[in-house]
């Protein structure tokens, strides 16, 4: 009887809890103002899987989070020398009504697109740094190639060059776990911290977050950024026919400060250390591009990014291109670029054809046939692996950086992107893209009924992807 009369009380108490869970979860999906979509994608799933579901919301629920203090703050870069608005270009505008600063000229470019040149790149400036080293990425793999990377940070360190090193996670999970392959570099003085680590937090709602960011930076002048982390996938010593195609670039000048302030933003909120960082940082003019930094996740107060591609999209006139590893858009975005297409914008998605998620691959099919279906040019990339992320919008600017054309990076995760403005980058990178349109497939291969519910049917979590 006692035994009954306990677990009686305990299903009692189990319901109510439950119940509880649900309501609360209902109300916090009300107070952040979701989009209806991901409102009914959390519904429907906590209505068929409620003990499931109710969990899963409070880990991965959350985007912008200003209250608690466990949170990273946010944050907002200084402007350093912005062009008139009269003379920005319309993109930078957008940009600065969200609080970002105008682009800055007189930088230095340089593009990598091979693995081979990107790592000689990264090489050399470990190798020429005087005074500080300073990186972070989302995704550090143990591997030949890191091993070699790790070996010339620890001369580094050893010289006196402050070093240090940020590294996500989740997006580097195993090495997070395991740390001996970072010893001697630590020894030699060098720092290095894991963004967020999930052992530490792992009911604080973090996990969703993640920082996206590749940021190498030198003697606070030279900057490497792009896609690519760390990891022979991504870069090596010698040509690798299976090594996955992404992009790389150099700055140095007057941008390179506002990536500074995000690394100092990142490391403050990993290390509880600020970092000084003074407008006396600032590089100097080293070149002619014109460019524009544009951070977004969390520690940003508005969707600037987004709100600037919607923009961007709704005012080309005569061309979009796009390459991405993964293609699941918002609404939104989705609609504006067959709008796009509809004026006569010439309107093309390049992609892998097949990625390395099969779930993504799965999702992104729905989307794509719509675009195709609408007149929308879908170029299949043949190669390996195509992890890139850039947008060309008509001869007047390009989107360079770490941001996927998904509901993930453009609203969750930590990014950074450039805007280049400048005739020689955006030459550069048609000819770039006009090589990858070159080696592609450029019709998806038809589905049958089983198959395209199964594609619409994935439209449902796609929000969470």
């Amino acid at each position: 009887m006692h035994i009954e009369w306990f677990q009686l009380v305990f299903s009692y108490i189990f319901l109510i809890v439950g119940e509880i869970l649900v309501l609360s979860a209902l109300l916090h999906m009300i107070y952040q103002r979701r989009t209806p979509t991901s409102m009914i994608s959390w519904l429907l799933a906590i209505i068929l899987l409620p003990h499931l579901a109710v969990p899963l919301y409070f880990v991965l629920g959350s985007r912008k989070r200003r209250i608690n203090s466990k949170a990273k703050s946010m944050f907002s870069l200084r402007s350093v020398t912005d062009l008139p608005v009269e003379q920005a270009n319309p993109i930078d505008g957008v940009l600065r009504a969200n609080g970002i600063p105008g682009g800055t000229q007189d930088n230095r470019f340089a593009l990598y697109t091979d693995g081979t040149q990107a790592y000689r790149a990264l090489l050399q400036e470990i190798d020429n740094a005087k005074d500080s080293i300073f990186i972070s990425t989302y995704v550090f793999i143990n591997d030949a190639v890191t091993v070699q990377l790790l070996m010339a940070l620890t001369r580094k360190a050893e010289e006196g060059v402050e070093v240090k090193l940020l590294i996500d996670s989740l997006g580097s999970f195993p090495l997070y776990c395991f740390q001996q392959p970072f010893k001697k570099l630590r020894q030699a003085g060098a720092t290095v911290l894991f963004f967020m680590p999930i052992l530490q937090m792992p009911f604080r709602n973090y996990i969703n977050l993640r920082n996206h960011r590749k940021i190498y930076l030198f003697d606070r002048r030279i900057v490497l950024t792009g896609g690519m982390n760390l990891s022979a996938e991504y870069m090596g010593p010698d040509p690798d026919p299976g090594r996955w195609h992404d992009l790389l670039f150099l700055l140095e000048g007057p941008a390179v400060f506002h990536y500074l302030e995000i690394f100092a933003s990142d490391w403050a909120y990993a290390s509880g250390h600020s970092m000084s960082i003074t407008m006396d940082s600032v590089p100097p003019g080293q070149g002619d591009a014109y460019i524009q930094v544009v951070p977004s996740g969390p520690d940003i107060a508005r969707d600037a990014l987004f709100e600037a591609l919607i923009c961007a999209i709704y005012t080309a006139k005569k061309r979009i291109w796009i390459v991405t590893p993964y293609f699941v858009p918002l609404t939104s975005l989705q609609e504006a670029l067959i709008i796009a297409h509809h004026k006569g914008v010439d309107v093309k998605l390049i992609t892998p054809y097949d990625s390395n998620h099969i779930t993504a691959d799965l999702v992104r099919s729905s989307y794509m046939r719509e675009l195709q279906e609408a007149g929308v040019e879908v170029a299949l990339y043949k190669g390996a692996m195509l992890h890139a992320k850039a947008i060309l919008f008509d001869d007047t600017g390009v989107m360079l950086g770490s941001v996927n054309i998904d509901n993930r990076s453009l609203l969750l995760n930590y990014e950074v992107v450039s805007f280049a403005y400048s005739i020689p980058i955006i030459s550069e990178m048609n000819a770039w893209m006009e090589t990858l349109l070159a080696d592609s497939h450029h019709e998806m291969k038809t589905a049958g009924p089983l198959r395209r519910l199964a594609e619409n049917l994935m439209r449902i979590v796609a929000p969470q992807l």
